[in-house]
């Protein structure tokens, strides 16, 4: 077995872009299977090597971290950790993107293949006859990579008697506003391209909105199945007030779980970056192209170095349309 206490913990730890790999390289999680370690990834074990607990009732205060030079090169993934945490917690955005890209760079070019109707047609191949072609070919223009973060500002002399737990709160926090702005990105895609002439279609509504509607706009998404709604709250309110959505069986599911669903099977996602009179509709599995550039970043010199003061945590990603037709915009 790995001797995990006798690891010399430094920053260029961080330069690899992920500190939990380098560790994970250093001192395997294969190398603790059936001990009581097990189950744990690498920072997990140096968290156990310092005594350090990050979470509940017991949870030690942030000056921990700061005991020795050791454990203080931990401190900058438990940030990041905190605010991935926060992310999941407020993400839809695995409800609508169909893939997800991680990349080294800052330039990415994805790929498109925008079939016709008579393609779409796998129709007889006579014998000898040529078998009908799927183009595929890369974008003409780069996908658009967006950072989005927030400035962490405290001393250490203010936070260093405050509980892990508590501070996680704050970190968590910071993890659903970049998720917030990472889905006001991918709606803005979704509506108006991502750089390549491929916007979304509409589809007029009535001059109120009705069940009607939104039945036209299943229709104008065939061959695509609409699997996901994206409404802003006013929308959304009206939507659950038409008379098909008050269905018995949609609103015993709407009171047990809280979770909305449509007649039409379709989830229904409140986003207030969406503007009112527009709702999308998509299929959420050949929809939308996630890419990111790495995981959250967090500026390890200052975390560890000045302890805290002030340090930036960013996330950089970006959307690309894979088949621009299979999301389409109802407007009102």
């Amino acid at each position: 077995m790995a001797n995990f206490d006798n690891i010399r913990l430094e920053k260029g730890l961080y330069c690899g872009g992920s500190f939990t790999r380098a560790l994970e390289s250093i001192d395997p999680s294969e190398n603790y299977k059936g001990s009581s370690l097990e189950g744990l990834d690498a920072y997990q074990r140096q968290l156990k090597r310092f005594d350090i607990k990050v979470s509940g009732a017991g949870s030690d205060v942030v000056e921990k971290f700061f005991k020795t030079s050791d454990s203080a090169t931990l401190f900058p993934e438990y940030v990041a950790r905190a605010v991935h945490q926060g992310m999941q917690e407020a993400y839809v955005l695995p409800k609508i993107v169909a893939s997800v890209t991680k990349i080294d760079s800052l330039d990415y070019r994805s790929i498109t293949s925008i079939p016709t109707d008579d393609d779409k047609a796998l129709k007889d191949v006579a014998e000898g006859a040529l078998i009908p072609q799927t183009v595929v070919k890369t974008r003409e223009n780069l996908v658009k990579l967006r950072k989005r973060g927030r400035m962490l500002v405290a001393s250490y002399e203010a936070i260093r008697f405050q509980r892990l737990d508590l501070f996680t709160v704050t970190l968590r926090q910071i993890g659903a506003y970049i998720a917030k702005a990472q889905l006001a990105d991918a709606i803005d895609v979704i509506l108006n391209g991502d750089g390549n002439s491929n916007s979304a279609a509409e589809t007029a509504a009535s001059s109120s909105l009705s069940y009607a509607d939104i039945v036209n706009l299943w229709k104008d998404l065939d061959p695509y199945e609409m699997n996901v709604l994206i409404a802003n709250n006013a929308d959304a309110v009206s939507m659950l007030n038409l008379p098909e959505f008050k269905d018995s069986a949609a609103g015993l599911n709407f009171h047990a779980t809280g979770k909305m669903i449509t007649p039409i099977g379709a989830e229904l996602i409140r986003s207030g970056s969406l503007e009112s009179g527009k709702i999308i509709g998509l299929d959420k599995n050949c929809a939308l192209e996630m890419v990111k550039a790495g995981d959250v970043m967090t500026e390890y010199d200052k975390l560890i170095d000045r302890q805290l003061e002030r340090a930036a945590i960013t996330s950089i990603a970006g959307f690309a349309k894979i088949f621009t037709d299979a999301s389409r915009v109802l407007t009102v």
